[in-house]
């Protein structure tokens, strides 16, 4: 009787564990309903890093041309409008997880009943997806307190622009803020109005919803809805869920059963419901405020109001199908395991500047 095993080192085993862990650090935080590989996604996973060398990527908006037009005798040749186009850039690095555990020779793993080794690649996996989830926030909250890139998708976090902070009873800043200032539904309103108006426009995201039809069914027909999505911290949910009046989170709740959670679109997986076409979902790693003097303030937390590519993340090249790379080392004559994951990524907040000429 023949039984195949994989060894700690063992090639395939390497390959195996990396793509596993690849996918659960990715599948299993707040903040994977919102990756896609198109610009119709929160988070646009740039890929132009993973195919060749290089540690940073710079992308493109090119503006609507804002001119009248050519009429009856207006001369249009020599008078063509130049395009403007904004950029930005995002910065990838290495990031690196370490876990130590006794091996499977020693008397430590003879007293538990789990396995040392396959215990350590679970948190490493669970140590990622928290890391990125962290890291979002941080950066599309503007959480300028952490100065530390590791926790910032290794790129620096940008205070938000000027009118880009909505906040109750008109306060210029967090620290303001009183305990009668909870968060309301309004505030969305607000958001999506600073939205459509900005320049350049925050863009929503197109997904797939149902809609009633006219001719009096009762089934739904497929639609193509522009949405928004804002993530709240769960106290501001509890603050949002202890309001009843009309118009509220009952209303919301009602709009979420009408059909849309059928769509197929994990976008709406977990989701609170749906408010003024803004997706609201939650996280607890939604950040405190900051104040005026760039401090914390722990009394208040950054909601955050997300349209089309509001935040760009990619990883580097690497010689195999995941982008973590796990390695295992033996010490102490074997007795001692070392297990390791590092991915080259970065993560950032998007902020288009126009290049200066």
């Amino acid at each position: 009787m023949a039984t195949t095993s994989f060894p700690v080192n063992d090639a395939m085993a390497v390959k195996l564990w990396s793509r596993v862990l690849d996918y659960e650090a990715l599948k299993y935080t707040a903040i994977a309903p919102l990756i896609g590989d198109d610009e119709n996604s929160i988070i646009h996973m740039q890929d132009a890093l993973s195919k060749g060398p290089g540690d940073a990527i710079t992308y493109a908006i090119v503006m609507q041309l804002a001119q009248a037009g050519f009429s009856e005798n207006q001369l249009a040749e020599g008078n063509g409008e130049a395009l403007t186009t904004y950029s930005d850039q995002l910065v990838i690095n290495e990031l690196m997880a370490v876990a130590g555990v006794k091996s499977r020779r020693t008397i430590d793993q003879q007293r538990v009943p789990w396995d040392l080794r396959n215990t350590a690649k679970s948190r490493l996996g669970d140590w990622y997806a928290k890391r990125y989830s962290v890291a979002f926030f941080n950066q599309v909250c503007g959480y300028s307190v952490q100065t530390d890139v590791r926790y910032t998708g290794l790129n620096p976090v940008n205070i938000p622009s000027a009118g880009r902070i909505i906040r109750q009873s008109n306060r210029t800043s967090d620290d303001l803020l009183v305990a009668g200032d909870t968060f309301t539904l309004d505030m969305i309103d607000k958001a999506k109005e600073a939205a459509i108006t900005a320049t350049p426009l925050i863009r929503p995201i197109r997904i797939k919803g149902n809609a009633p039809r006219s001719n009096g069914r009762s089934d739904y027909m497929n639609t193509l809805e522009d949405m928004y999505v804002a993530y709240l911290h769960p106290y501001q949910v509890t603050a949002v869920r202890r309001n009843t009046s009309t118009g509220q989170f009952i209303d919301i709740q009602k709009a979420a059963s009408m059909g849309r959670q059928e769509t197929g679109n994990r976008i709406f997986n977990g989701s609170l419901g749906i408010y003024n076409s803004t997706i609201l979902r939650s996280a607890y790693d939604v950040t405190d405020g900051v104040s005026a003097a760039g401090a914390d303030v722990p009394t208040v937390r950054r909601a955050i109001f997300l349209g089309g590519q509001a935040c760009m993340m990619g990883f580097g090249r690497d010689n195999g199908p995941s982008k973590l790379t796990w390695n295992e080392e033996l010490f102490d004559h074997k007795r001692r395991l070392e297990i390791s994951a590092l991915t080259i990524h970065g993560l950032k907040k998007t902020r288009y500047a126009q290049p200066a000429t």
